[in-house]
């Protein structure tokens, strides 16, 4: 597919639109700082908060509510197109592939942010991300269930455009505003960023007892228009890669990833609006 042999290998890709979120106009995190390209966040689809980020050991871990239908924000910090590869329990959530570093992916332009809300069935359709029990999410029912439990991003920058002269005219690409590209790139590396680590630490004593794990299911369809576009990596590893697990509040809490909830220590009363028996009180003194 190579237009020259002196050109780099373009793949062709996927432009999606529906759903996504409209460009952003400031950054918060600075790229260079620490190498994020691509800030990500989970978003409750139903309440519109973006999940809170809890840590263990370091990891970012976020409670999912069963049923709840989500998506992966993603916001591209820099001024430049990128690539970002999304898997969600090990599956890349375009191509539907064991997921790995060198498959489609989303392609941001500058400054540029998206919401990714499910599973891209055709160029017009998604199936929405939700909040399922382990053996009913999408990756269990395809016979992947090892690596549920968590959302994997790997990014890349584009490679500079080297104008040759035997390369044909490059032909302006249209304008597109708050939408987000998806392309194909070549590789079959497994994401590292698909591995599953569950926390060792024992259960509090006033913490809910665990419950079936949480993955993500296949849920109703959904309109989300694409189209294809071209990328050309700049390297052949991810620049920026996120791993971000996810599990219920209860189940997080019983690891003891989220702190337990309040538990009085006072003993409780049986008639808490009677105060003890007693007669009238003396005025205040003058």
């Amino acid at each position: 597919m190579n237009s020259t042999t002196n050109l780099p290998l373009r793949r062709r890709g996927l432009l999606a639109s529906g759903a996504l979120a409209a460009l952003l106009a400031t950054v918060g995190l600075p790229a260079c700082a620490d190498s994020r390209l691509v800030q990500v966040d989970v978003v409750d689809r139903d309440d519109g908060q973006v999940l809170h980020v809890w840590r263990d050991h370091g990891r970012p871990v976020v409670a999912g509510r069963p049923g709840a239908r989500y998506a992966v924000r993603l916001a591209n910090t820099t001024g430049q197109r990128v690539l970002a590869v999304v898997a969600i329990d090990g599956v890349n959530v375009i191509s539907g592939e064991t997921a790995g570093v060198g498959q489609r992916g989303y392609v941001l332009e500058p400054w540029q942010r998206a919401e990714i809300t499910g599973w891209r069935k055709s160029d017009s359709e998604v199936a929405a991300f939700e909040f399922t029990a382990l053996p009913d999410s999408y990756a269990a029912r395809t016979g992947r269930p090892n690596d549920v439990g968590v959302i994997g991003v790997a990014v890349f920058r584009e490679a500079p455009q080297v104008a040759l002269s035997a390369a044909p005219p490059v032909m302006p690409r249209p304008r597109i505003d708050g939408m987000a590209k998806a392309a194909q790139e070549p590789g079959d590396a497994r994401d590292a960023a698909g591995e599953v680590a569950r926390s060792a630490a024992p259960a509090m004593r006033a913490a809910p007892q665990p419950s079936e794990r949480l993955g993500t299911g296949h849920g109703e369809r959904e309109t989300s228009v694409a189209r294809t576009t071209t990328f050309d990596r700049a390297t052949a590893q991810p620049e920026q890669t996120v791993a971000i697990r996810y599990d219920s509040l209860d189940n997080l809490v019983a690891a003891g990833i989220v702190p337990p909830p309040h538990v009085a220590t006072t003993s409780p009363r049986p008639f808490p609006a009677d105060p003890s028996p007693g007669y009238v009180p003396d005025p205040p003194r003058r």
